[in-house]
């Protein structure tokens, strides 16, 4: 296979203005979650109520041909409602497997962490394998497959913290943010009368989805960038404010973010901006801050600001 930077953009752009016919504005949240689709990632949508999130999310599902499923988790949803379970049959006297909800292409996991650490568990297989494993069976699930999971950072009661290894399961953490003046004054005009999300209609299909996945795979990183993002894991893993650094994992999450950044912004190799742009999102959601490091304010957003300064910039 050849790379097409120019027709991946293209297909990326047709997606992205597909969705912004639903979505006002907020295109830089757009363009991020075609980032992650393209390089096989799943996105953690952080964000206080009614800001979109759910909308965005089902603006993309219905801008692609998949099939989609959505589950809105709560204290009593239980591991089986997600991955499935062997239910008996009297007629055939056999037990047979009955899909959860993982087994879709897009899946929508709605205020993710109102549902148990056990039950979150549920994804961590399906995340990172791509399958999940009922009662000793494995079982595939189809491809492209993504999650999207949404949580509210604001509201506490009643809410779980999402254990690290889920955190470090998602690729990007995305906000959305208020929109501006102009922006909501857009809103209100345009969903007075209309409901465009119910109207919107796929312009790519899996075919298109696993297409461009292939082409971020051939998106060439030189080992110059390989040993700037090297640098970078480690000083997270030594920051006198971390209590726990970046892995091994979120190194290579954050290189493939990258290639599927210079693929759709029609480059067939990683420039040091590619892998700038995506450091926040890619790994601010997978650090731990020291408690001396929390009473002075710190963010995980400023101490990853900071080390980019402090380091060198790759030559390609």
């Amino acid at each position: 296979m050849t790379i097409d930077p120019k027709q991946a953009g293209q297909l990326s752009r047709l997606i992205e203005d597909n969705i912004g016919r639903v979505m006002v504005g907020k295109r830089s949240a757009i363009h991020r979650l075609m980032i992650a689709l393209a390089s096989s990632g799943h996105v953690l949508l952080e964000d206080v109520p009614g800001i979109g999130k759910t909308t965005l999310v089902s603006a993309l599902a219905k801008s692609l041909s998949l099939s989609f499923n959505r589950i809105q988790f709560t204290p009593d949803v239980m591991p089986s409602d997600v991955t499935g379970f062997n239910l008996y049959n009297p007629g055939s006297g056999k037990f047979e497997f009955q899909p959860g909800v993982i087994m879709t292409q897009l899946l929508l996991a709605d205020e993710i962490n109102r549902t148990s650490p056990k039950t979150q568990s549920a994804l961590l297989e399906a995340m990172q394998e791509n399958q999940v494993t009922v009662d000793g069976t494995t079982y595939e699930i189809p491809q492209p497959f993504m999650v999207l999971a949404t949580q509210n950072p604001i509201e506490h009661v009643g809410t779980y913290t999402l254990p690290e290894a889920q955190l470090d399961r998602f690729m990007l953490k995305v906000t959305l943010g208020y929109p501006n003046y102009d922006e909501e004054m857009e809103i209100l005009n345009r969903f007075s009368e209309d409901k465009p999300l119910a109207t919107l209609k796929p312009v790519a299909s899996a075919n298109d989805v696993l297409w461009l996945r292939e082409q971020a795979k051939l998106v060439y990183v030189s080992d110059a960038i390989k040993q700037y993002i090297v640098g970078l894991s480690r000083v997270t893993r030594e920051h006198q404010d971390l209590e726990l650094g970046i892995s091994p994992r979120a190194s290579l999450m954050l290189m493939q973010a990258a290639k599927a950044a210079a693929l759709l912004d029609g480059r067939d190799y990683v420039i040091p901006d590619d892998v700038k742009a995506m450091i926040v999102p890619t790994l601010a959601h997978r650090l731990i801050i020291k408690p001396e490091g929390r009473l002075r304010e710190t963010s995980a957003e400023s101490i990853l600001n900071r080390i980019v300064k402090s380091i060198p910039v790759a030559t390609r």
